[in-house]
């Protein structure tokens, strides 16, 4: 008896909990998962001289790709870019070491059909994150140009949801939990290895990742810049889960990807929209 009432606790926690994330706009739709967005998976596309790394676009957790990127994917290609997208680790709920042997294998085959040596990674929150693990312990420092991480999880959040969710359906909201076994190792000195360059985007309005300082990294200025929105663009409110459709987002992403080194810090964008 006592054991049918915790099951039933249980799985009444885990609705409430994606009760919540649905709240927070976390969640997306399931017809989703396996479309890719506009701009993005054409196997055929060959990079250019002035675009010479495919950019390959990882997605945050409970999101599917079509959603995160349905407004920065056809942006990346209009620009000219070779964009490519994919589903990770069950709604990306899945331990992120084991997403970011995903990541490898994907990133692989993107450099296997377009002919590249590197390539450039854009993630959303765990996906701006999970690649450092990819970076660091798996390979990829050597096959990675620039991370751009739009309010990337860096060092975790406090955001009780995430230890809840994770509790019953997210072990990657685990690894997400500020100070949790998986970050410490992460961030264990060097937070941002030598190879690719590293460019940190936060908001003052982000409610996921808390405190907003968490998506900034620790590394020398020559391959690491850390944004934050409100410096450049005072008024702007762009929040953690729209992040990947603000124009301002945007534009600080292009800056990063045509320029050798990570976004210039002295960038002046076009304060356009409220975010």
């Amino acid at each position: 008896m006592r054991a049918r009432r915790t099951r039933r606790t249980v799985r009444l926690l885990a609705l409430a909990v994606m009760a919540a994330l649905c709240a927070f706009g976390l969640t997306a739709p399931a017809g989703a998962a396996d479309t890719p967005p506009p701009g993005a998976n054409n196997w055929s596309c060959k990079p250019d001289s002035a675009h010479p790394q495919p950019v390959v676009l990882v997605n945050g957790t409970f999101k599917t790709s079509y959603e995160n990127w349905l407004t920065l994917s056809p942006a990346l290609a209009d620009a000219g870019h070779c964009v490519f997208s994919f589903e990770y680790g069950d709604l990306e709920t899945a331990p992120v070491a084991d997403s970011a042997a995903e990541l490898r294998d994907f990133v692989n085959a993107v450099l296997g059909a377009t002919g590249a040596k590197k390539a450039d990674l854009v993630g959303h929150s765990q996906g701006g994150m999970m690649p450092r693990y990819y970076v660091k312990f798996l390979g990829g420092a050597t096959k990675v140009d620039d991370l751009v991480g739009i309010v990337p999880s860096n060092h975790g959040t406090t955001n009780p949801l995430a230890l809840v969710a994770g509790a019953t359906v997210c072990p990657s909201c685990v690894d997400q939990t500020a100070g949790s076994d998986f970050l410490q190792k992460l961030n264990a000195d060097p937070e941002a290895p030598v190879g690719p360059d590293y460019t940190a985007i936060a908001t003052r309005y982000d409610e996921v990742v808390l405190p907003y300082t968490s998506s900034f990294l620790d590394g020398p200025a020559s391959y690491v810049t850390n944004v934050l929105l409100q410096d450049r663009c005072p008024l702007n409110i762009t929040e953690h889960d729209q992040a990947t459709k603000s124009p301002l987002v945007e534009s600080w992403v292009l800056n990063a990807l045509k320029r050798d080194g990570p976004a210039d810090p002295a960038f002046v964008p076009r304060c356009v929209g409220s975010g």
